[in-house]
């Protein structure tokens, strides 16, 4: 198949979708300025099912379009969070929160709330996954799909640069960072923080229970490995970081994800882009992975 054809099939797997051109509405709730910063609180209407709050920021002064990262929030099993650890940050990641971090560095950012997270934090993650596959949805393609119409939104905006999009996220974000690149081509860069390996590993090492419901996709193994949906991010560039002692990417899976995708960026031409970058450490973001982070998105967007 052609990638093209694969990010096909890889779409339909996430199950029963909203139409993809159904209008989007956006409404702006508040707007905050500090010294630095300029937050946007917004409600987006994107899936007709139920709207979507988010935050959009950016520099405070900032001229001209920008590039953007769309961040997405970790799980942790603490719900009422979501997009908060945008602008407030969180425990197991560095200070300061990403929101202020990519300002800085001269970066619009965006994170919405996922399905169950923050002000979406209704019948829990569970249930919802239960009713979703009764009406042949699929709760991790409903969140993608939330994450897509995001990006048509953001290239609506005169503030933002579209060709300069890179998404980012750890843990469950960073699972939607490998996805959302995988499936659009819009996203020029990933960056994906402790939560890539392959498939197989986590159930070779018995730590399917490791991670939350969400993650699974009905027959997803019979069509695609972890590395060959990677692959469809290259040649565009695509930085992954782990803890070596995170039992949410087993060192052996990780080190199949480098192998394959060492071998599917040299193919084509572009072995620069891809980095597998593995730190003595569990699940968290180190002060070194921040650093390498914001390097990266320097280099790349």
């Amino acid at each position: 198949m052609t990638p093209t054809q694969q990010r096909e099939t890889l779409y339909k797997l996430l199950g029963r979708l909203p139409d993809r051109n159904r209008l989007i509405m956006v409404e702006l709730v508040a707007t905050e300025e500090t010294d630095e910063l300029i937050t946007e609180k917004l409600l987006l209407d994107i899936n007709g099912i139920e709207r979507v709050p988010a935050y959009f920021t950016k520099p405070k002064g900032a001229t001209g379009p920008l590039p953007i990262v769309l961040f997405n929030h970790s799980h942790f099993g603490e719900y009422t969070v979501g997009k908060e650890e945008f602008v407030r940050g969180r425990p197991q990641m560095q200070q300061p929160p990403y929101a202020l971090a990519l300002a800085r560095a001269g970066y619009a950012g965006f994170c919405l709330d996922s399905w169950c997270f923050g002000e979406r934090d209704g019948r829990g993650e569970v249930d919802t996954f239960k009713e979703m596959l009764w009406h042949g949805q699929v709760l991790w393609g409903m969140m993608v799909y939330d994450n897509l119409r995001a990006l048509d939104y953001l290239q609506t905006r005169p503030d933002i640069d579209a060709q300069r999009i890179g998404t980012l996220g750890m843990s469950m974000g960073s699972t939607m960072a490998w996805w959302l690149a995988a499936l659009d081509e819009r996203i020029k860069v990933c960056v994906d923080l402790c939560c890539l390996t392959e498939f197989e590993s986590i159930i070779e090492t018995n730590g399917l229970g490791l991670h939350g419901i969400y993650y699974y996709v009905p027959d997803l193994l019979t069509h695609f490995t972890a590395g060959q949906i990677n692959a469809l991010i290259a040649p565009r560039p695509h930085l992954s970081l782990a803890g070596r002692f995170d039992p949410l990417t087993p060192l052996a899976g990780l080190e199949k994800i480098d192998s394959y995708l060492q071998q599917v960026y040299k193919e084509k031409s572009a072995v620069a882009a891809w980095q597998q970058r593995i730190y003595d450490v569990g699940h968290e973001e180190t002060a070194a992975m921040r650093i390498d982070i914001l390097a990266f998105l320097a280099k790349w967007l």
